[in-house]
């Protein structure tokens, strides 16, 4: 649903869904109004009728569909995590470079204007010299049959959820180095996850996230500097509740953020960088500075990045 009410509202055609089971595909097809199904990815890939593709696979096979999908002539939106670890991002970066087709990764959060607003009261200096930031973001993923639990399709908190805050943090301060990390795990599954992370600036990061928290909490981001403190409610999905909060010794303020869907914006991105060739923020290149702090991030809670 997060492709096809965008897809719907701003007029692109979905014509084709494919599943590993014909007859999911069949069943999804006719819940959602779409006209036709393919028996395979690649009976989908082939057809010289279908423009680009969405890919929300596991993430240990959004590698392996991405370079097929390039190579059928593709355009490509690869659903986040783009792929289960650096190496395969680097290889499918690699086949992307060589193509003219558009290859993007599907963090919505990224095309948000709520990430352009956050630069701006940063570079305003609102809060003075930063500090520290802390990102969070933790789901109720019951450990059972959820994809999201099995190591060799790419499971974990923070390849999940985890992806968000790492990516917000990086995307507000740039590359950073990795102090430390510390994992809960669950057969060999990282359930929980929190890092602490240095920028070049200067900055101290802290993630924190977890597929089975003790208690609810809401998504948040908070940027602390040396004259206020940026609170933000919701910053991955900020159409949702979403809500920036300014506090300093002498001033607060609060102001809700632009109410345009994450996913409305990325779609948009998307189809103009098809169309136009525009530059887009969640291309290859950025997907691979990605994966390379979240291999990283997994080394240094002593455990072995995904599908290596």
């Amino acid at each position: 649903m997060a492709l096809l009410k965008p897809a719907q509202r701003i007029g692109i055609p979905v014509v084709s869904v494919a599943a590993r089971d014909v007859e999911v595909a069949r069943r999804y097809a006719a819940k959602h109004r779409i006209p036709r199904i393919h028996d395979s990815y690649q009976d989908l890939l082939d057809d010289p009728e279908i423009d680009a593709v969405y890919i929300p696979l596991p993430a240990s096979l959004h590698a392996q569909w991405t370079i097929a999908a390039i190579a059928a002539g593709k355009h490509v939106l690869c659903e986040k995590p783009f792929t289960a670890n650096a190496a395969q991002a680097e290889q499918v970066a690699s086949v992307a470079a060589r193509s003219d087709r558009v290859v993007m990764e599907a963090y919505h959060s990224g095309h948000h204007p709520l990430v352009q607003r956050l630069r701006d009261l940063l570079a305003s200096e609102i809060v003075g010299e930063v500090i520290a930031a802390r990102a969070t973001f933790a789901v109720a993923i019951p450990p059972r049959k959820d994809i999201r639990w099995n190591p060799s399709l790419g499971g974990g908190a923070l390849l999940d959820v985890g992806y968000y805050p790492v990516r917000m943090l990086r995307d507000l301060f740039g590359e950073p180095t990795v102090l430390s990390a510390q994992a809960t795990e669950r057969d060999g599954v990282d359930g929980a996850v929190t890092a602490r992370l240095q920028f070049a600036n200067g900055v101290l990061g802290y993630v924190e996230c977890s597929m089975w928290p003790p208690r609810f909490a809401m998504p948040s981001l908070t940027i602390a500097g040396t004259l206020g403190t940026l609170r933000v409610r919701m910053p991955y999905h900020p159409q949702t509740s979403g809500r920036i909060t300014f506090t300093s010794d002498d001033d607060r303020w609060a102001e809700k953020p632009d109410s345009t869907s994450t996913y409305l914006a990325q779609l948009r991105a998307f189809r103009e960088s098809v169309l136009s060739r525009s530059p887009i923020r969640t291309d290859a290149p950025a997907a691979v500075r990605q994966m390379t702090t979240i291999d990283a991030i997994y080394q240094a809670a002593g455990m072995t990045p995904r599908c290596t």
